[in-house]
């Protein structure tokens, strides 16, 4: 009697090799092409979220290697100048801190001063390395002070910008409210007077013209501008 063939077990390795395949044909099929997208940045963003070491360091440079400031190239949302006024200017802090608030720009300059040579990297394809000075973000947080257990910080610009950050990243200790470049005080056009710098990070998650900062445990439905056009949220490098 003959018995019905059993599918064959694949291995693995087969089922690799199948992957590109299967890919290319369901992206005809637009149904197909959205649900991979939609779950391909979702798979992305959860490798770079755990593969993301806190206290591993992003490569710096030395003075020489680092491009001169004419030459690191503008990449703004709607304008370079939103025309903030410097001398009014205040970060809103809200959400879970003991002490929302208004923040002019000396709290921040108080806190301890770290200078770093990193490489900022564009989704677009170009890299600079800049030199970068502020205050560590976690230090910030610390003063203000933010729920050790907070998951997400949600932030706002004048240029109606907005990103999020998951909190290991915030507190990673490269993460710098940056507020001077090049030894100067940072100018409009690159974020002025704050910015975010995070060289753990793509550019478009190191949003310029900082206006408010909020600590939660959930994100709002806007979660990055870009991210929210199909970026990856995590955006890690």
């Amino acid at each position: 009697m003959n018995l019905p063939k059993l599918p064959t077990k694949r291995t693995r390795r087969e089922l690799l090799k199948m992957t590109p395949l299967l890919g290319a044909a369901a992206l005809f099929l637009p149904s197909s092409r959205d649900w991979l997208l939609e779950h391909g940045v979702g798979l992305s963003d959860r490798a770079s979220e755990t593969t993301f070491r806190s206290m591993h360091l992003a490569p710096t440079f030395s003075d020489r290697a680092v491009t001169a400031l004419d030459q690191f190239p503008l990449n703004s949302y709607l304008q370079d100048d939103p025309d903030v006024d410097l001398e009014a200017w205040r970060l809103t802090v809200e959400g879970l801190v003991q002490h929302a608030g208004e923040y002019a720009i000396d709290t921040i300059r108080q806190l301890p001063k770290i200078t770093q040579n990193t490489r900022h990297v564009c989704v677009e394809g170009w890299d600079v390395i800049g030199n970068f000075g502020g205050a560590r973000l976690a230090d910030f947080l610390d003063r203000v002070g933010a729920d050790p257990t907070a998951r997400f910080i949600e932030v706002s610009c004048a240029d109606d910008y907005y990103e999020s950050l998951e909190m290991a990243a915030a507190r990673h200790p490269q993460t710098l409210l940056c507020y001077e470049m090049y030894g100067q005080p940072i100018t409009r056009e690159h974020g002025a007077p704050v910015r975010l710098q995070i060289p753990t990070k793509l550019g478009y998650k190191q949003a310029k013209y900082l206006m408010t900062l909020r600590v939660t445990n959930v994100l709002q439905a806007k979660r990055g501008y870009w991210e929210d056009q199909g970026y990856a949220w995590h955006g890690g490098l």
